[in-house]
């Protein structure tokens, strides 16, 4: 039983290692982001910062929103180790009611998506 518990504690890391193993970057703000009530009409900003903590330059090569309410802006120069980067994100609040939208960023070396997002309810 000892050897059953022991490999199980070794076999399963905990989520949050397991979601950044291989990552490039260390996200310097919240990577979910609730602006709260919003008036309908109404434009609501973020700023998701980074910072490169991999051995060299990291290129982000794109960020996809789920739908055109969401806008995304973010620096095309490489990104050098030690360095932040920035990507600023904009929310046009046209429709009543709750929301929370995904948003994707792929940087050059990493495979998978880094996933941030953003909710809130447009009143």
């Amino acid at each position: 039983m000892y050897w059953i518990l022991l490999f199980l504690s070794w076999a399963t890391p905990d989520s949050c290692s397991a979601e950044r193993a291989g990552a490039l970057v260390k996200w310097t703000t919240e990577t979910d982001h609730d602006f709260g009530i919003l008036r309908e009409g109404s434009v609501a900003r973020f700023t998701f910062q980074f910072e490169n903590t991999s051995g060299g330059p990291v290129v982000l090569q794109t960020v996809r929103t789920t739908c055109g309410c969401t806008a995304a802006e973010w620096p095309e120069a490489p990104v050098g180790p030690g360095e932040n980067g920035a990507i600023k994100i904009e929310f046009a609040a046209d429709r009543g009611g709750a929301f929370r939208k995904k948003i994707a960023v792929f940087f050059d070396k990493q495979r998978k998506a880094e996933v941030l997002w953003i909710r809130g309810e447009v009143e």
